[in-house]
């Protein structure tokens, strides 16, 4: 009777690639490890909630800060207001007089004009100190009559100056269909305008000078006839408008 042989182990031995045996001494093989998948970390989200909060805050404290410098100016300028009473200057035509007006060619004006204005300084408190200022004439319908200048001062508080200018033109250049308008007329509507730099002195204090814009506008002013010149005429009801003219980078307002 033949003797049978039974196998130690009913598993299967594995095998190398050359068919020998990956076991020694009859040790179970190890058990199969599943292979594991690298998935990446996703990155971390970006701050923007520290970042809006801070923009937040910096926009907060820049407005309490612009709200601080408004109130500061107001009150600064409430306490100003109550201790001077501050006052623009008042300034009038009081009198005027056209002494030359005539077309030395068709285009080409000669013309004087002699005009005293008269400026007072209501304030009790400040003085004004004006800069050269130069004046023009020019009529109704746009044509140059004139220019002129007089010196600077300085206008003491309570004070009435009157400011004494001739305006005049050799041969200024005037637009055919202006010339015409003007020619055969007894008056001639005029506009005066006044401009300079102006200063305030309070006490030992003076500030720095901002320009100012002073118009005179309904002047009828007669015209010379031939070789008489015109009468001096009164104005005092001619009023002028003060307009302070503010420079900004390139431009004047």
């Amino acid at each position: 009777m033949a003797d049978r042989v039974y196998p130690s182990s009913s598993r299967p031995t594995p095998m190398n690639g050359n068919g020998a045996s990956t076991v020694s001494g009859g040790a179970a093989p190890p058990p199969a490890m599943k292979p594991q998948q690298y998935r990446p970390r996703p990155p971390p989200p970006p701050k923007r909630r520290r970042r809006r909060g801070y923009c937040c805050f910096c926009c907060l404290w820049i407005t309490f800060i612009l709200i601080a410098l408004i109130l500061a100016a107001a009150i600064a300028g409430g306490v100003f207001w109550v201790l001077y009473r501050p006052h623009r200057p008042d300034f009038t035509v009081s009198s005027f007089r056209l002494s030359a007006f005539n077309f030395s060619s068709p285009g080409h004006l000669d013309s004087r004009l002699d005009v005293n204005v008269t400026t007072r300084n209501p304030n009790k408190k400040i003085a004004f100190l004006y800069d050269q200022i130069s004046i023009s004439a020019s009529a109704s319908n746009g044509a140059q009559i004139g220019s002129g200048s007089v010196p600077g001062f300085v206008h003491p508080t309570k004070n009435t100056t009157r400011i004494k200018a001739s305006v005049s033109g050799s041969g200024i250049a005037v637009d055919p269909s202006l010339a015409s308008d003007l020619k055969g007329k007894s008056t001639v509507a005029l506009e005066i305008v006044l401009e300079t730099k102006v200063g305030v002195k309070i006490g030992g204090l003076k500030t720095k000078r901002v320009g100012i814009k002073v118009t005179c506008d309904g002047i009828q002013a007669a015209v010379p006839n031939g070789k008489r010149p015109a009468a001096k005429v009164e104005a005092p009801d001619v009023k002028c408008k003060v307009k302070p003219r503010i420079k900004i980078w390139k431009w004047t307002v």
